[in-house]
Formats: structure tokens, sequence, C-alpha cells
């Protein structure tokens, strides 16, 4: 009688290991705070430092445009799991309009659309930006990555598609004019929340005074924790030959959750965790975190389980316990 074969994975030996590990890469755990140069896209960071450092899984905090640059978040492995909140979080951005020209996309790529000899003055653009501040309806470009009926919008926009987007509502914190080098040009400096699109603004603010325009330079100088300070360009981290030292530039994984209140956890709690359990939390570390969570947010229960300073565990506080919700796979010596 012919021997029934079993659909259990049997298990891998020395050779199939290494196979796997090479095939899928190391597990490199953390974020990078990249500054991305212009003319890549955000696709094209990732590709390169998943190839240098050569990680099993990389993504990135919220796309930048090809012609902008700036910082671009970078999570690898564990760190993919917090890209939300990267993406979520609050933005800061430099940009240059420049007066008598606009442009299909809003930017220098795309093909004009329209000119004209209206300059406006300074006054009179902070004048306009005054009115884009707070919460705000934005309809987004149609040169975006926002999909409709299951396809990019830049798709349909290169493809000549006759399509509208819908407006949404973003958070403007500060909007101010910070150079005028010439009439053809200013410079803006913007503070912003999540789903806001720079291009977006030039427009409107264009059309509101009555004149045309594009942007002739973005740069993001912030991701919410990642600025520009200790941002690091993608040639500083060629010329790294040591893998220490490429592993050394990395955050912790919960660079990016620094609003969520901490939990400090023993050894024991930490294993538990990992394994997916709810532990039970002493009364005077309950209390430490209402202390510190948001006052305003009562129904709030989510916290952030590390053990000594490595990211466990997102969960919830209920009742004397934590139950964790989103387990990281981080452990010291093996990444950053």
């Amino acid at each position: 009688m012919a021997r029934r074969r079993s659909n259990r994975p049997r298990p891998a030996g020395d050779n199939d290991l290494a196979r796997q590990r090479k095939r899928k890469g190391d597990p490199v755990s953390g974020w990078l705070n990249l500054f991305k140069p212009v003319e890549m896209t955000s696709t094209q960071a990732v590709a390169i430092l998943k190839r240098l450092y050569n990680a099993d899984k990389v993504g990135h905090g919220g796309t930048l445009d090809p012609l902008a640059d700036g910082i671009l978040p970078i999570a690898f492995g564990e760190a993919t799991k917090t890209v939300q909140w990267a993406m979520d979080s609050e933005k800061e951005y430099v940009f240059t309009i420049q007066w008598g020209v606009s442009t299909a996309s809003q930017d220098a790529e795309g093909e004009v659309t329209s000119t004209s000899d209206t300059r406006p003055t300074r006054e009179a653009v902070e004048a306009v930006l005054a009115n884009y501040l707070g919460q705000i309806e934005q309809v987004p470009p149609k040169f975006s990555a926002i999909k409709v009926d299951g396809q990019r919008a830049y798709d349909l926009a290169r493809e000549g598609e006759d399509f509208e987007l819908k407006s949404r509502e973003v958070m403007v914190h500060a909007a101010s004019v910070i150079g005028m080098p010439d009439a053809d040009h200013t410079v803006i400096h913007v503070t912003s929340g999540k789903g806001f699109y720079v291009r977006a603004m030039a427009r409107d603010v264009a059309f509101d005074l009555g004149c045309d325009g594009h942007i002739s330079q973005l740069r993001r100088t912030r991701v919410g924790t990642f600025g520009a300070a200790d941002a690091i360009a993608i040639s500083a981290l060629q010329d790294m030959t040591d893998k220490a030292d490429l592993l050394a530039v990395l955050k912790p994984v919960q660079s990016v959750l620094a609003g969520i209140p901490d939990l400090a956890v023993s050894p024991s709690d930490a294993g538990d965790l990992r394994q997916g359990r709810t532990i039970m939390l002493l009364p005077h570390v309950v209390e430490a975190w209402r202390g510190a969570r948001n006052p305003d947010d009562e129904d709030d229960r989510l916290a952030l389980a590390t053990c000594n300073g490595i990211a466990i565990a997102l969960g919830d506080v209920r009742a004397g316990h934590f139950e964790p919700v989103r387990v990281f796979n981080v452990r010291e010596g093996r990444s950053a």
C-alpha cells in the first residue's frame, strides 16, 4: 500500500535554515532617519537600503515626492509594525512657490497649464496663509497616490482621464512666509498633520491670490521625532563598510511611539507578552500610566510595554491588566 504524504512541514536542517536566511535577509529592526535626495522615489530608497542592510523587511513612514528632498523615516523589521504612527505624526515642510507658471502636477515636473504676469506681495501671501490654519478641507492633487476605483490617481492623470478627488479634512498647525528672494519666488514653512499635501496648498494659495504658481522646491524637515539635525544621507551609509556601523545609526522601534505612555515590565512578564499572554500590573504601575496618558482622552487605554529599553508590545490597560495587541520580536544583540 502506498504511503500517504504528510502536509506537515518537515523540520528544517542547517542547510535549509541557511538557504532561508540568505533568501529572506537578516532580522534587522529599528528606524532610520534618512535624508532622501531629489530625483529618488521613496520606493527606490527602500530598495537601496534593503540591499545595503541585507534586511528581511523594510518600509517607509510616508511617501516623499521624487522632486522633494528631506526626511524619509525608514522602518526595518519589527519597526514596520509602527509605520502608521509615523504616517500619522506631525510634519514640517519648507517649500518655494514660483509665481507666473501653473503646472498640471503643481510642481516643476508637470506640464505647463497656464501663465501670467501677476506677482503677489509678501503681505498678500501672509494674509491668505492665515486662512489655512487649523482644521481645513483640502482636495488632494490629481497627481497623487490616492486610489480611484482601484487605480492610482497619478496613473489616471498621466493617461488624461477625467476624474475628481473628494476633499478631506487635514490639520495645519502653522504656516508662514520665511523668505521672498525676489518677486517670482516665495518661501513658506508649514507644520501639518497627516494626509496634508503641500502641492495642494500651493495650488489653492495661488488660486486665492489670483496668480499662477507651482512648487519649484520642496523639503520635508521633520516627521514626528525625526528631524534634519541627525538625518543621514544614503551616500554616507554606502560609505560604511562595517555592518555594526550601519546598525549603530538605527533608532529603537519605539521611536515613533513617543506619545504613548510607557510601562516598564519585568523579563518574565516580557516573555509572557511575547507569547501573547495578558499580564497583571502592580497598582503603582497603573497609576504611573494614568498620570502619563492624555488627560483629554479618558477612553484611551493604549500603552507600550518595554523591558530594559526594548519595545515588547503595544496593548490596552484594563482592570489592572495589560492585554497585548501588537507584539514586537526585538531582542538585545539582534538588532537596534
